[in-house]
């Protein structure tokens, strides 16, 4: 997005990018680190964290500096103005008593889905999954859904190299692009063990009211129990059911 000089708060824009910093890898930084990891200098990037630490949203031993639940407040706004999370968790439960497994809805922020509303049946990953969690959208079936109706694919993906997470991952751009375009065209997207060995999943999205792509469903299961024909033949009804569901509660 282009910025509007007049109106751009560049402070703002660093203080987020120190918040930001902070995630499931580096939970707890030095003012090195963070400074490093946000381009700043340290004289910058203690002034943003001192300030985090005084509003209580960071704390500091003295030399690492770590988030406290009180960021969490910062979510709350979005989950309770949007109605998709009350909308969607009714429906995804029912899904996930049919199907027996796990059930998820989420959005595209950048290059990565965020989970907004879930049914957990079981398990199924070695990363505990919940409101919140953020996976890289390349990989994923949900990912795969909200880049096919991204405006710009490209632009989403990023500019970084893409990580190979198991030996399935596909980080071709141009084979990723081509996939993407067959989700777009078949309306739902099947990953099987990219983004973790022994995950599948499946996709649809999930349409606003004026028609346009909000957000995407799946369901996930382990590839010992759950066969790809499993997934096309019992799975994708259930979510292209329950997506419309969910868009007809929106409209």
């Amino acid at each position: 997005m282009k910025r509007d000089l007049e109106t751009f708060v560049e402070s703002f824009e660093k203080g987020l990018r120190v918040l930001t910093s902070f995630d499931r890898g580096s939970p707890r930084m030095t003012l090195s680190e963070v400074a490093e990891r946000t381009s700043l200098t340290r004289a910058a990037a203690r002034r943003f964290l001192l300030t985090l630490v005084n509003l209580g949203y960071a704390s500091t031993d003295g030399k690492h500096f770590s988030l406290t639940p009180r960021v969490l407040r910062l979510g709350q706004p979005f989950l309770h103005a949007s109605p998709l999370p009350q909308v969607a968790t009714p429906v995804l439960q029912g899904v996930s008593d049919e199907l027996q497994e796990s059930s998820s809805l989420a959005v595209l922020d950048g290059d990565e889905i965020v989970y907004i509303a879930r049914a957990a049946h079981r398990r199924i990953m070695a990363v505990n999954l919940g409101i919140g969690s953020r996976l890289p959208a390349f990989c994923t079936s949900m990912g795969r859904v909200l880049l096919a109706h991204a405006s710009d694919v490209s632009a989403a993906l990023g500019k970084a190299p893409l990580q190979a997470f198991t030996e399935k991952t596909v980080t071709n751009r141009k084979k990723l692009e081509a996939l993407i375009d067959e989700v777009r065209a078949s309306g739902h997207a099947l990953v099987d063990q990219e983004l973790e060995m022994g995950l599948r999943s499946i996709a649809v999205p999930v349409r606003g009211a004026g028609g346009e792509v909000v957000a995407a469903i799946n369901v996930s299961g382990q590839a010992a129990r759950v066969t790809l024909e499993d997934l096309r033949r019992t799975f994708l009804p259930v979510l292209q059911r329950a997506a419309e569901s969910i868009s007809v509660q929106l409209r």
